[in-house]
């Protein structure tokens, strides 16, 4: 669970420190920053699994292309900041597996991640790896005595008792001088001792994805919690295709092996009889709550042709996957998510919005937040630390949320060698716990105008259009103040 963000030095990102809670909902216009800040929780987790080089290639540029390595960097003009730096605490599960799938457990499941990354200038023929290079990296527990300047979102003592475990002060990583080199020094889980060293010139990815349980369990589980930061992007094609019987039963980023993923839950459902038939009807449950009569929900399984395919039962006719309309599909996919209680870590959505009628989106909404961990009581299969974030421009989501998850996302202008540029900012509202505890910049008023009063009055050169949110007899149904503007 990522509980707070510092980043500098990233795209549009300048000085950013955000914390965050099991669900959390960033609100903005097109092109303000919103999408940076998921490219970077992105960049970190796939710099957990990645070399220095590949992560950075997984990250898209403008247009969703594959990026050019130095686009990363904050720019101002022409000149490209020479580093960027990365701060993330976390709380990781106490127990998991390492790469053999052996069980480990962790020393300490609070932390903090350090990471500052430099660009070199890499001339041909040279030897070193890439024109990136890791400066600094240090991974740190955070004591558990001191929780509450920590985590600021309100919870209860037995879910934090349930995630918060085990006693160490000495770091697990840190960066030093040894020799007169840069060296990132790796401590062994419970035991005193030299530390091992790691030359850090010319390191081709970070030592915490290297890591591995002998020295540091608890290292290994910090990098498995990284790796659990995912980029949802539902892909429509993808939800519609039908999977084969060897199909991984999880659902993929795109949407992909949603069927699979849905007949792994239900013949995973403990109880006597037709196990299935409690997955499937809380599956249907969930789906009424947008598209209203859902009799049923299945998977066909095709024995003839190999295949699994989502059924769903709409006023008595069934439908197969590829004839649900693209809002059905994601819904039943974030449906499926919410049942499983294998997927854990963070769950970033854009726009979830997107194919959903203005009147479900409180609907969604109550299903992005059931998928989100439960802070008030202990962890367990039926509230597994899942946490999500999503970004919107949507006055109806913005309407909708808890005043508590909404974070606000503007421009605000700073000023480098003389040069100005905008840079993102992330606000929360007046009396929120980011505000009250975290000393949050706060959101002004005006600022949320522009969502619970959409829809402002145009100028038009010929003023022969009539729009639809001008006739009298609607406007008066709108906001108090509304029917009254001219």
């Amino acid at each position: 669970m990522l509980t707070r963000l510092r980043v500098s030095g990233f795209k549009n990102l300048v000085d950013i420190d955000v914390r965050f809670g099991p669900f959390t909902c960033i609100a903005g216009a097109n092109g303000v920053g919103k999408s940076n800040l998921f490219d970077s929780i992105g960049f970190l987790s796939a710099l957990a699994d990645n070399t220095l080089i590949d992560a950075a290639m997984s990250i898209r540029d403008e247009g969703r292309k594959a990026t050019d390595v130095r686009s990363l960097f904050h720019r101002v003009g022409d000149q490209y900041a020479p580093e960027m730096s990365f701060q993330a605490e976390m709380i990781i599960p106490f127990e998991g597996t390492d790469d053999l799938r052996q069980p480990v457990t962790a020393g300490v499941t609070f932390l903090r991640y350090d990471l500052l990354i430099g660009y070199r200038d890499h001339s041909p023929g040279a030897s070193s790896p890439g024109p990136l290079e890791i400066r600094n990296e240090k991974l740190n527990p955070i004591r558990l005595s001191d929780w509450n300047q920590h985590l600021l979102f309100e919870s209860k003592k037995p879910w934090r008792n349930s995630v918060l475990r085990g006693r160490r002060v000495a770091p697990l990583l840190s960066t030093d001088q040894v020799g007169g080199r840069r060296v990132i020094q790796i401590h062994q889980d419970g035991k005193a001792g030299v530390p091992r060293n790691v030359p850090a010139e010319n390191l081709p990815r970070s030592v915490l994805s290297a890591a591995n349980s002998r020295e540091s369990p608890t290292a290994v589980l910090a990098r498995r919690e990284m790796q659990s930061w995912r980029r949802f992007q539902l892909e429509p094609s993808s939800l519609r295709c039908p999977d084969e019987f060897s199909t991984s039963g999880h659902l993929g980023t795109d949407g992909s092996n949603l069927a699979a993923t849905l007949y792994r839950l239900a013949k995973a459902e403990p109880g006597q009889g037709d196990a299935a038939s409690s997955v499937y009807a809380r599956m249907a449950n969930r789906l009424s709550d947008l598209i209203g009569d859902v009799q049923e929900v299945w998977v066909d399984r095709d024995e003839k042709r190999g295949l699994l395919t989502v059924h769903v039962r709409e006023n008595g006719t069934p439908h197969p996957a590829r004839s649900l309309s693209d809002g059905t599909l994601r819904f039943l996919a974030l449906s499926v998510l919410e049942q499983d209680p294998e997927f854990t870590g963070l769950l970033c959505l854009e726009e979830p919005e997107n194919g959903i009628h203005p009147e479900r989106i409180p609907a969604m909404l109550e299903l992005l937040d059931a998928i989100a961990v439960d802070p008030n009581e202990p962890i367990g299969a039926e509230n597994p630390l899942s946490q999500v974030i999503v970004n919107t421009h949507s006055p109806g989501v913005v309407g909708q949320v808890r005043d508590e998850d909404l974070l606000i996302a503007q421009h605000r202008e700073y000023s480098r060698d003389n040069k100005r540029y905008k840079a993102l900012v992330l606000r929360a509202l007046p009396g929120t716990w980011r505000v009250t505890k975290g000393q949050a910049p706060v959101a002004s008023r005006g600022a949320l105008l522009s969502y619970l009063s959409p829809f402002q009055p145009r100028q038009s050169d010929s003023g022969s259009r009539g729009r639809v949110i001008d006739r009298k007899d609607l406007r008066q149904l709108l906001l108090p103040g509304l029917g009254a503007a001219s």
